[in-house]
Order: structure tokens, then sequence, then C-alpha cells
């Protein structure tokens, strides 16, 4: 379904989605009509979903990033899943297997912005706060 050309493709965009056509043409040999072609194609496809930027959380004021483990207590996942999705703070959200139910991955700028999501969450069980203390990699690429 996808060569070799399309994961280049996709591999270029994921560094920087706005470079142009003919360079991404340049370095997998097609025009860039041809690199547009296969980038509505995956798009099409719902492979590509989305183009963003990454920002540095730091100069934005957002030094502070927590993973939170919840272990639930309660059968309420479905208002759990809801409340999450609209939390600007809550980066990333995962269901998980082995310990614990959900993992979360937070970004903020001071601890009670930490303090008032994990007094939210009590209502649904108890958790595990774990603080990073430098990021070594981040992305997708």
């Amino acid at each position: 379904m996808f060569d070799e050309i399309d994961l280049k493709i996709i591999d270029l965009l994921k560094i920087n989605s706005k470079t142009p056509l003919k360079e991404i043409g340049e370095k997998v040999h097609l025009t860039p009509q041809g690199v547009s072609n296969r980038i509505i194609r995956l798009q099409d496809l719902g492979v590509i979903t989305q183009y963003t930027i990454c920002t540095n959380n730091a100069l934005l004021g957002n030094n502070i990033t927590a993973f939170i483990t919840i272990f639930m207590k309660t059968t309420k996942h479905t208002e759990l899943i809801k409340s999450l999705k609209t939390n600007s703070l809550i980066t990333e959200a995962h269901r998980i297997s082995g310990d614990g139910c959900y993992l979360l991955k937070v970004v903020c700028s001071n601890m009670d912005e930490i303090n008032l999501l994990l007094d939210n969450l009590m209502e649904y069980g108890t958790y595990r706060l774990n603080l990073s203390t430098s990021s070594i990699k981040e992305n997708n690429l």
C-alpha cells in the first residue's frame, strides 16, 4: 500500500511539515506535482491526519512535565475519558495494561495546576505522579 517514496515523504514532513514540495521532490526524485499527488493520497487514506507545530514549552512558561498513572476505583471510564480529552494541560492520554489503567502526560507552568488536576482525578480513583527532570527526546520523529 505504501512504498519507500511514501515513507520518505512522511519522514520529511514529520521533520518539517512546511518543507517545500520542490525540496521534497529533489530528495525522492519526483516532481513537485508528483509529491503533491502522493501527499493528497496519504491524506485521503488517513495516514496524514494533520499538520502541526512543535513548541518550546519552557519558553512559553510551561516548564513542568509530569506523568500521571491513574488507578481506577470506579466504572466511570467514559466520563473520565471525556474529561481527559477536554483538559488542555493533558498533552497525551493512553489506556494502558500492566500497572494502572491510564497514563497521562501533563505539561504546565506550576504545581498548582497539577494539584487541581490531581484533585479532579481523585473522583475516579488513585494516581501515581512522576515529574520529569529532563527531556531526552520528544515528538514522533
